[in-house]
């Protein structure tokens, strides 16, 4: 017959497993956004250098603002460009 403390033990283990597992997913989910958000950024950049709405050079500053704020970085930088 298994005891109610073994019950208890394991039950508590699982709640520790499970918030040891949000802990260390929430960092992985941060570095997907960034990189999703770099990924889109960087292809808005391309796309409006390449239809030649305005030149935005892509270096390391402006590669920085589309990875971090994403399309909403790239606009401000399309702002920024055409003032």
């Amino acid at each position: 017959m298994i005891s109610s403390s073994l019950v208890v033990a394991f039950f508590v283990g699982l709640f520790i497993l499970c918030i040891i597992t949000k802990i260390f997913s929430l960092p992985l989910q941060l570095l997907w956004k960034a990189i999703y958000n770099s990924v889109i950024g960087a292809i808005v950049l391309y796309v409006i250098n390449f239809l030649g709405i305005v030149y935005i050079p892509i270096n390391f500053i402006t590669a920085l603002i589309a990875g971090v704020f994403g399309i909403p970085g790239v606009l401000l930088l399309t702002i920024w460009a055409l003032l």
